[in-house]
């Protein structure tokens, strides 16, 4: 009897951790946990450490071959380019067959993004006008999607689904603006040399995807040697990431009527049952049925679910943790207080502003719907829901400034910008969202 409570109790943890995997605000609770210990750590009386840890030298080296960076670039330029790739294969697949595929479903969160990129980037220039750090105009146009996502999760089965997409498909052309506005604005030292080898190498990628090479394997591999030369090239190196992304397969070698026909075939042998292992003739059947398995799905689709958990749990928590730790006390930030202000205001009011007003305008003139049983009401808290950008602001901040007190300050806008975002919009949505008639508490559930 002893021995059995162990076991429930363990078995109970496991059904809840797999429950948190499973559920949409997850990620957005870990990377508050990390920002908020980053913040704890970096402020604490072991700052020195926290410091240590992320400027420690690293180096990889294979014979002559050497490359090295402190942790903290590893992560920048390293694990970051793995989240870029991820982040290339969800807007591959929602240009090919997702929310952005048409121009009727693309229409609203683009015209959205638009505004909520080109709003906050001026207001940030017109607040910085004429001051040191106005090349940061960049850091408001980002919106974080596991924090934007995953607030809105927290209000269940209120959220409309139509609400969930707009924002997810907003999102996924707000990262491509940014990655743009990196791959153009925020790369310098341009070496042509390792650029055209890169090229050349995305080129064989788009080369073995049309002689339909589904193996994985073929484009992680190349992909890393193509981030290494963009690592070298000047342009930053997780625009390797998204590139690589756009050349793996989405098409799948067996459609699902094929699959569905090997799977009423399969059957196990009668005498199997009450056997401990199988003959070799079972084996094989498995091993065909795995291969099907893989083959109704698409290269692309199977690394992006491969690699999810990863972003979610680990790339981005990490990032968060070594770019959070701003020292609050205001000594790091010099006379760049201002730097601060406008991208917080920059975040909150001209994100807001930018995809309400935009989307607004596309519905009136014709270029956009507003879907059903959607009020401009809901938007508009949604838009604020936007104003969270976090990681990719953090990301083009650490891009926008070599300076460690303009640095600092932009990081401590970018987090209390978010946090204002993320506060105002939930609590908009949580009043104005109705509440079902059958449900007196509504939890985080998955779209």
């Amino acid at each position: 009897m002893q021995e059995m409570v162990p076991k429930r109790v363990i078995q109970a943890s496991r059904r809840r951790f797999h429950q948190f995997l499973e559920n949409d605000a997850s990620g957005g609770i870990l990377l508050i946990v990390c920002t908020i210990i980053a913040l704890l750590w970096a402020n604490s009386a072991f700052h020195y450490t926290y410091e240590h840890l992320w400027h420690t030298e690293i180096a990889l080296k294979v014979g002559s071959f050497e490359v090295g960076m402190h942790l903290l670039h590893w992560v920048n330029d390293g694990l970051m380019a793995i989240f870029f790739f991820v982040v290339g294969l969800e807007i591959k697949r929602e240009v090919i067959a997702g929310e952005l595929s048409s121009m009727r479903k693309a229409a609203l969160p683009a015209l959205g993004a638009l505004g909520g990129m080109i709003l906050p980037a001026l207001l940030f220039s017109a607040l910085t006008l004429g001051k040191d750090g106005a090349q940061g105009w960049g850091i408001p146009m980002a919106t974080d999607i596991a924090f934007s996502l995953g607030i809105l999760s927290l209000l269940g089965k209120r959220v409309p689904l139509s609400l969930k997409i707009f924002l997810v498909a907003l999102a996924i052309v707000d990262d491509l603006g940014a990655i743009m506005v990196i791959a153009i604005f925020y790369s310098s030292n341009l070496q042509l040399e390792y650029l055209m080898q890169a090229l050349a190498l995305i080129s064989l990628l788009l080369i073995l995807n049309w002689m339909r090479v589904r193996k994985p394997w073929v484009y992680v591999v190349i992909g890393t040697v193509v981030w290494y030369f963009f690592l070298k090239s000047g342009i930053h190196a997780t625009i390797a990431g998204v590139l690589v992304a756009f050349t793996v397969p989405v098409r799948r070698n067996l459609m699902t009527n094929e699959f569905n026909d090997h799977v009423d075939k399969f059957n196990m042998c009668d005498d199997c049952a009450t056997s401990y292992t199988l003959p070799d003739q079972e084996i094989h059947k498995l091993d065909n049925l795995k291969r099907q398995i893989k083959m109704v799905q698409s290269p692309a689709q199977r690394i992006e679910h491969m690699m999810h958990k990863m972003v979610n749990y680990f790339i981005m928590p990490v990032f968060a943790l070594g770019n959070a730790g701003v020292v609050l006390d205001g000594s790091n930030m010099g006379p760049y207080g201002y730097l601060s202000l406008s991208v917080a205001l920059a975040l909150f009011v001209g994100k807001a502003l930018g995809i309400t007003l935009l989307s607004w305008g596309g519905v009136k003139i014709g270029l956009a719907e507003l879907p059903q049983n959607i009020k401009w009401s809901h938007m508009f808290g949604v838009a604020i829901l936007g104003g969270l950008g976090f990681t990719m602001s953090l990301f083009i901040s650490n891009l926008a400034y070599f300076d460690l007190s303009m640095l600092n300050a932009a990081k401590l806008g970018v987090l209390g910008g978010s946090l204002v975002a993320g506060v105002v919009g939930y609590l908009l949505l949580s009043r104005i969202l109705p509440r079902p008639k059958n449900e007196e508490f509504s939890y985080p559930v998955e779209p």
